[in-house]
Order: structure tokens, then sequence, then C-alpha cells
């Protein structure tokens, strides 16, 4: 039997198989960025992943610039969330809640017209869908100042208290792909010459601080952290990739975490920094507890991965979002469901659940080809 139908140990909890469901942003949440019934639903199909790592949640007004994109930051939020939290753990699921601030990727159209937040002054290069309907250019972004980063910081510790409150097993601090945390971690972005700037170590304070915060109030075992040393999204960079993130990477190993979620995306999916050698190997060497990678992988590259004791477990995004029994058809090795990628993303409300919650399961398939094959 292959690796992935191993059972593993995270913080307190046994799961089931290492073949977990990585965080993947739909815009299916209502405008005002609550959790809707048919989120539930497609949580609840993909229950029987080791783990689920929900959507990008996010913990404030201002870190949310995704049209659609659930937030964790008022009481109404709050409480769709525990709809969610009760559908998952109703199929003795396992959730981890992503919660991010996305920073300068937070256009102003979001904000009233007031300038986004991030490390600098700085401009991020993309588009994004904005509440009025259009697609825009990000705009400058402004420096965060002290007070604005210390409540930053607890906006974390409420969110991830909330999410705790609404039955998901722990968070993920989402410091990767170009998002606030991000921003703060790499040079290309980070211009401080404060505490939280300069030199590698500083830059790498704020995501120490707030996984410390965190953990405080969840308990350590409840936190997990993702990374992306090669992803260029939003045109992240840093000028000692290596040093940063072995750095940053150490220094979590004091922290006993529930895991270190690393995406190191495949050439073919784009946003690669390709002067930028793959840092996974490195890092899963210097890192002393579970460490999940993403990005890419298919059934087989996922057990050479495990075999080859390149991670604990493996996070599946695309091929998650069309077989909501993924590992189901893994352990019985069946052909997976076409992915309809016009419906990765959506603001429309209309579609309901085409694209998201619809796609057939595999017992379903054989009974109606059983169905189809039995004599009239």
């Amino acid at each position: 039997m292959s690796r992935l139908f191993d059972t593993i140990k995270l913080g307190q909890q046994q799961l089931n198989n290492r073949i977990f469901m990585a965080p993947m942003t739909r815009g299916r949440a209502s405008p005002d960025g609550v959790p809707t019934e048919l989120m539930a639903k497609y949580y609840a199909q993909r229950a029987e992943a080791g783990l689920i790592i929900t959507e990008a949640v996010a913990v404030s007004k201002d870190g949310l610039g995704w049209w659609r994109a659930p937030g964790i930051f008022t009481a109404e939020q709050q409480r769709a969330w525990k709809t969610v939290g009760q559908a998952i753990n109703a199929e003795q699921g396992h959730a981890f809640m992503q919660l991010w601030h996305m920073g300068a990727c937070v256009h102003p159209d979001f904000l009233g017209g007031k300038d986004a937040l991030s490390a600098s002054d700085c401009t991020l290069s993309g588009e994004v869908h904005t509440p009025s309907g259009e697609k825009k250019q990000l705009r400058q972004a402004r420096a965060m100042q002290l007070d604005e980063i210390q409540q930053t910081q607890q906006d974390f510790v409420v969110a991830a208290k909330a999410a705790i409150d609404a039955g998901f097993s722990g968070v993920e601090v989402h410091a990767a792909n170009g998002f606030l945390l991000d921003q703060f971690l790499r040079d290309g972005s980070n211009q401080r010459s404060d505490l939280y700037g300069g030199s590698i170590n500083k830059r790498c304070r704020l995501v120490l601080e707030l996984i410390d915060a965190v953990a405080d109030a969840i308990g350590e075992e409840r936190v997990g952290i993702r990374l992306s040393p090669s992803n260029a999204m939003w045109g992240i960079a840093d000028s000692q990739p290596l040093e940063l993130f072995s750095y940053l990477v150490e220094q979590l190993n004091s922290r006993k975490l529930a895991y270190l979620h690393v995406l190191e995306p495949k050439p073919e999916f784009g946003h690669v920094i390709k002067t930028v050698a793959t840092l996974a190997p490195t890092l899963r060497k210097l890192y002393r507890g579970t460490f999940i990678l993403n990005g890419g992988f298919d059934q087989e590259r996922a057990e050479q991965a495990l075999n080859n004791n390149e991670a604990d477990a493996i996070a599946f995004g695309v091929p998650f979002i069309a077989n909501p029994d993924l590992v189901y058809r893994y352990k019985n090795k069946l052909s997976l469901n076409e992915v309809r990628a016009d419906y990765f993303y959506t603001s429309d409300s209309s579609l309901g659940a085409e694209g998201y919650s619809d796609y057939p399961l595999a017992k379903q398939q054989q009974v109606q080809q059983n169905t189809s094959e039995q004599p009239a």
C-alpha cells in the first residue's frame, strides 16, 4: 500500500492519510465575505482528505481584496464558519483554516479609496477584480505604522480563536504567495529601516511575532504556516532567498508547530522565479517537524516524494477541485474527473453549484455505469 494512505499524527490528532487538500480561493462567499451553505457542502464533500486546509480567510477588512473571498472578522462571518466547521466534523473530517492579509494586493476600491497596507511604500504587479466588477491594476500601497502592525497581529489572534470556536482543528498562517507577511519577508518589497526591516532577522520579525501570538492564543500544536520560497506571484522577490528562508525555518524549529507547508510550483504552472533554485529539499532537511509539500503533484509524483522522504504529507490542489472523493479514487486507482478550469474562480453567484460542488463521485459513476450495462 502506498504511503499516501498511512496515518499521520498532526499535533494531538491522528489523521487517516497523507493526502491533504491544499488551500484554494474559489470566490464563492457572499459579497460581504460570508461563507455560504454551498461552501459547507463543498468542504464536507472532501472530508476524506487527511487534512483540509481551507481557502484563504481574511482576518480584517483592510486585508480582504479578493472579490467574494471569505473573512472571519465580523459576527456574521464567524457564525457562518460554524456551519462549515459542523459540516466537516459531521463527516469525521479534520480542517485547518488558512488566515491571510493581502497587504499591497488589496486594491483601494475595496477600502473606500484608501491606500492598501504593506511593509513599505510599494506597488506589486497584477490585476484584481474589484467590487465594481472591473478588473484593475494594483496601486501603490503605503508602509504600515507600528500600531497598525500590532493591530494586524491582534487580528490574526482574534481570527484564530474564532476558527477554533467554529470547530476547526487549527489554523494555517498564510506567509506565502506575495501577500502581506511575504511582503515583509522579502527585501524586494520591504524597505523599512526599523525593527521590521533591513536584515533578514528583522524582516522575519513580524512573521515570528505573529506565529507566537497565535500559538499563545490557541496552542502551538494547532498552528501551521505556509511559505513559497520560489513563487513570484505579484512580482514578489528577494535577493537572498536561500539565506532568508533557511533562517526563518531554523527559527520555526523552536516553535512546536503543527506543520510547515511549502509551496514550490512546477515550472509549467508559471509564477516561478527562474533564477531561484528549488529550496524545498534544503528546508526539508532543516525543519524538524511535519513537512507538507505542495505544487502540481499527481498520485505518482506524490508517492515518489513520500518514498524519497521529501515530505511527510502532500497537499493537492486542482485534483481536489474536480474530485471530492480524491482519496477513494487514488486508493482504488480510478480515473479522475476532468477539471473545468473556467470555474476555478468566479464572482457569478447565479452559477450555484456548477463547477464547484457538482462534480460526480466515483461510486455514483460506477452505479450509473452498472445500470446502463444491465440488459433491458
